[in-house]
């Protein structure tokens, strides 16, 4: 671990032989793990570990619980304005801090800076959304008949906790927390155990900021605390992030234990591309869609369905991506392990006779040859049963499947399981209406690669790429978090009774 980075999380450590070993952050205070064994935290970008994280377990999990039980009352009873209020100045402290959280983001999980600086700004978009809940939380009242008022207030769910993936380790705990806390409840966050640095310097500025003790806690670990989570009872509700085969394991765990649970899952993106589409618009934008973050995201592009002649685009698309350089302009994915398993799925889609138009594999990245690098990727000629087709890569690889109608590129993306993202390129605003129409998916994006949404507009997909009802940011967060509360009353018995009082 660099001395920078050191002394950023020097509160969350303790020295170790060759490396630092994480603490949990429980009731307020660093608290050493009762783990026997540890995980070693990777900086993808060279190969070299700059950390171990306890891998924790049950009684972690319910200490944090009584700690985020114990503080409930006394938070949840503390005005909504006044919980904004430490979130003004969180969203400060995170902007005064971003280069350093970028650098966080940056050693842990590998993407290049200015995508680390963009992730903690993504950050402090949803934390400013947060502090407007007074406003947009506030309860409702309505005269029903004469003297009779009716009105919904809505109250904390309780504790809640937040299971967050390696890919974003700032922007999707902000994802959680902000509006979780402010709404009135407390929470644990079990963090990514291949990032879980930038945990820890949120838990930092959230104390900083004036968040009382036992509010928010942070449980480092791998499978047994996620089980843990969903086993316990003291916890109200879950929420989870990452691939759909994980995500539908939560889901049935929590929900079977009676808990509200919110499970994100993988996706398989498909940017339709017409013969009209801008050329240099639609290229830019499909590269920087399947490339960006070492396209380790569930928003990226991994499948183009080329409808008709669009071969000047593809070849366009081509020059942009080769301008995507490892280690400059592409950060590295997460491990040796995911550099196999991308450079796999592409070695098989040669094999069965797709074109490699650009070839990422076997990427080596001078003066970090340790790292782990997967160069962008084009691959032409694939057919919709291949496993490259079907199955989310989560990697800088874009499959080009051939249509000859936009109804045939639909079908394409209507038979793929997932549903997070679908987008269209063209100039034509019938057709695009014909695809936001059609395309099975939560996110659409019209000459848009990545649509995700700005707040107040919320984030989630459809089908298998989301378990649970409602969205994980914007305005439908506030009904995940929240359970109404209504009340009838009346106080004038000289009003003229009907049936409505």
């Amino acid at each position: 671990m660099s001395t920078a980075i050191a002394d950023e999380l020097q509160l969350a450590v303790k020295p170790t032989i060759g490396t630092h070993t994480l603490m949990n952050f429980i009731g307020g205070k660093w608290v050493e793990s009762g783990a026997k064994t540890t995980s070693p935290v990777m900086n993808p970008s060279i190969g070299k570990q700059i950390a171990s994280v306890p891998l924790s377990g049950m009684n972690e999990v319910d200490a944090a619980v009584r700690s985020a039980r114990g503080s409930l009352t006394s938070w949840s009873n503390t005005p909504i304005k006044e919980r904004a209020q430490v979130f003004f100045r969180y969203k400060s402290l995170m902007e005064k801090h971003t280069q350093a959280l970028a650098a966080l983001v940056h050693e842990e999980n590998g993407k290049t800076m200015s995508e680390s600086i963009a992730e903690v700004e993504k950050s402090i978009e949803v934390t400013e959304f947060a502090c407007s809940m007074p406003q947009l939380s506030a309860g409702e009242i309505l005269e029903v008949s004469k003297g009779v008022e009716c009105r919904i207030d809505r109250h904390p769910v309780g504790v809640v906790a937040s299971i967050t993936p390696f890919n974003f380790p700032n922007m999707v705990p902000n994802w959680t927390i902000p509006n979780a806390l402010v709404l009135g409840n407390t929470m644990i966050l079990k963090p990514s155990e291949l990032v879980p640095l930038s945990s820890i310097r949120i838990a930092e500025l959230l104390k900083e900021a004036g968040l009382p003790d036992g509010v928010f806690n942070v449980v480092h670990g791998g499978q047994e605390v996620v089980e843990a989570i969903c086993d316990h009872a003291g916890i109200d509700a879950v929420t989870f992030v990452g691939s759909t085969r994980v995500a539908k394991l939560v889901y049935a765990r929590a929900t079977s234990h009676l808990k509200r649970a919110l499970c994100l899952g993988g996706a398989k993106n498909h940017l339709i591309v017409l013969p009209d589409a801008h050329e240099d618009m639609t290229a830019s934008n499909v590269a920087a869609s399947m490339s960006g973050c070492a396209g380790q995201r569930c928003m990226a592009a991994s499948a183009m369905v080329a409808v008709g002649n669009v071969d000047h685009i593809v070849k366009k698309l081509c020059d942009e991506a080769r301008k995507i350089v490892p280690g400059k302009n592409l950060g590295s994915v997460i491990s040796k392990k995911a550099k196999e398993r991308i450079e796999g799925y592409i070695t098989e889609a040669e094999q069965q006779g797709a074109k490699i138009l650009v070839d990422g594999r076997n990427c080596v990245v001078e003066g970090k040859e340790e790292g782990y690098y997967v160069g962008p990727t084009v691959i032409d000629g694939v057919t919709p049963d291949m496993k490259i087709a079907q199955e989310e890569v989560f990697g800088p690889v874009l499959s080009i499947m051939r249509a000859q109608s936009v109804d045939e590129a639909l079908k394409i993306e209507n038979a793929n399981p997932y549903g997070n993202a679908a987008s269209v390129f063209t100039q034509s605003g019938g057709a695009a209406r014909h695809v936001i129409e059609h395309a099975s998916a939560g996110m659409i994006g019209v000459n848009i690669g990545v649509p995700v949404p700005r707040e107040p507009f919320s984030f989630g997909g459809w089908n298998e790429s989301k378990f649970g009802a409602g969205d994980i940011t914007g305005r439908s967060s506030i009904e995940f978090f929240t359970k109404p509360k209504k009340t009838t009353t009346k106080w004038n018995p000289e009003s003229k009774v009907n049936w409505m009082s």
